[in-house]
């Protein structure tokens, strides 16, 4: 191994598999321990973490940060009483206190009927490899290299670009091992990196700020520097001298890293907690149609390099690929075992969240929706967290274009869009097809037939 190899290995694993194989045998030992304590049932995550990240601005390198990172949680259950407890240190006197501490707090909590692990029969029975693992061998000279020439290519290509907000870069690998008393153990490793240029164009009251980043599995996945750079500066430039909207009823078209915010509403909305709690809009609402009929989103846990690909959930479930809209209807909710039991359901395998979301498209790519829309609002930037999820009453500020006779006009900001989920969902009148890779929610550009935008 070359020097700048050798140097690039402390930000990531030189054997990940003998790694995994100490948390496996680590998570046993703890497992064994709770037993002995008299815990009926108990689970251990173990976690370790390294990355490097470069940060620069106006040509000055400001921060570079190695990281190693640890996380050891445990919870046991005593019938259904339940206590969890962590740690990062792996000395056998603080894993046995860890252990201790999590018996002694299930043994003071109340029963609580929807405790414990999830069935035994619904663990996964096979380890699945998705091409999650692409380790990045850069230096940190390397990184402040790519860095800078991604802020060069930025700042040289208008000269209204006069500042820079900085330019990041970033490289990641995580292992992690989940287990439980059911014999389960489950093995896992991927890798992230990313690299993200913000520039600031203008003077004054008139200066605007934008940017453009790329991230992937593997570095091959990521766009060039000179092209994160370059974008970053279109898209700084095109918001130069913005204009206010007249307050009314407009078409609005989100763009592709706009519209998953939306599919990101619906998740939470019909996600187990909040329905529990009855916190949510969606409460009693599978079977319902809530799209249009042509709308739908699939789930698909098994992706090749997706970047929520994975055989199991955060409690051992098997996933699977599955419909959560079909035909305009929501067929299911988004259910862990302890929500699913509070809700009398079964668990849907999404402990932890989602995996790779797939919003179909129904049209063209960004320009054939532009031209769709022919007259209003293009947005490419959401602000706020005005979303009420008991009621799903919408109001967010919001920045981007307004368009007219089918071409983006100039650009707007200093407005409102409002609405409310339920009637923004029914109103959605097409999906393009420029799918946004950076998120495992993969949608297109969502063209709604009407919304309230609030401007001067």
């Amino acid at each position: 191994m070359n020097a700048q190899a050798l140097t690039a290995a402390a930000h990531t694993f030189a054997d990940p598999e003998q790694r995994l194989d100490a948390l496996a045998e680590l998570s046993q030992r703890l497992l064994a321990a709770a037993r002995a304590r008299g815990a009926t049932q108990a689970e251990v995550s173990c976690s370790e973490d390294a990355g490097l990240s470069v940060n620069v601005r106006m040509g000055e390198v400001e921060t570079v940060e190695s990281t190693r990172d640890r996380g050891i949680g445990v919870t046991v259950y005593f019938g259904q009483r339940k206590g969890s407890a962590s740690t990062a240190d792996l000395r056998e006197d603080s894993l046995e206190s860890t252990v201790e501490q999590a018996c002694a707090i299930a043994r003071y909590t109340e029963d609580d009927p929807a405790a414990g692990l999830a069935d035994a029969a619904l663990m996964a029975r096979e380890e699945r490899d998705f091409d999650t693992w692409h380790p990045w061998l850069i230096d940190a000279d390397r990184a402040i290299e790519l860095a800078l020439a991604c802020e060069s290519a930025g700042r040289g290509f208008d000269a209204r670009i006069e500042n820079s907000d900085g330019t990041s870069i970033g490289t990641g690998a995580s292992i992690g091992v989940y287990a439980n008393s059911h014999g389960f153990i489950g093995r896992e490793r991927s890798t992230q990196h990313s690299l993200s240029c913000a520039l600031i164009a203008g003077r004054g009251d008139q200066m605007q700020r934008d940017g453009w980043y790329t991230l992937g599995l593997a570095p091959e996945d990521m766009e060039s520097a000179a092209a994160v750079g370059r974008k970053a500066a279109e898209r700084t430039v095109s918001r130069l001298a913005p204009r206010q909207l007249a307050t009314g009823d407009y078409p609005v078209l989100f763009a592709a890293e706009s519209a998953r915010s939306l599919i990101g509403h619906l998740i939470s909305a019909v996600s187990g907690g909040n329905l529990y709690r009855r916190t949510s809009f969606l409460v009693d609402s599978v079977g319902q149609t809530l799209f249009p009929e042509w709308f739908s989103i699939r789930e698909t846990p098994f992706l090749m390099r997706g970047l929520r690909s994975t055989a199991y959930d955060a409690e051992g479930v098997a996933t699977r690929e599955s419909s959560l809209v079909e035909g305009g209807v929501l067929q299911r909710y988004v259910l862990g075992s302890y929500s699913a039991r509070k809700l009398g359901l079964s668990t849907t395998g999404n402990a932890g969240g989602v995996h790779n979301l797939h919003v179909a498209a129904n049209a063209g790519d960004f320009d054939a929706l532009v031209k769709q829309m022919g007259r209003g609002l293009l947005v490419t930037e959401l602000m706020g967290q005005g979303v009420n999820g008991v009621t799903g009453d919408y109001s967010r500020g919001a920045a981007g274009f307004w368009v007219e006779g089918g071409e983006i006009q100039y650009p707007v900001d200093g407005i409102t869009i409002a609405g409310n989920l339920r009637r923004m969902f029914a109103g959605i009148e097409a999906v393009g097809s420029d799918v946004d890779p950076r998120s495992h929610i993969r949608t297109g550009s969502i063209l709604l037939g009407k919304m309230t935008v609030a401007g001067e």
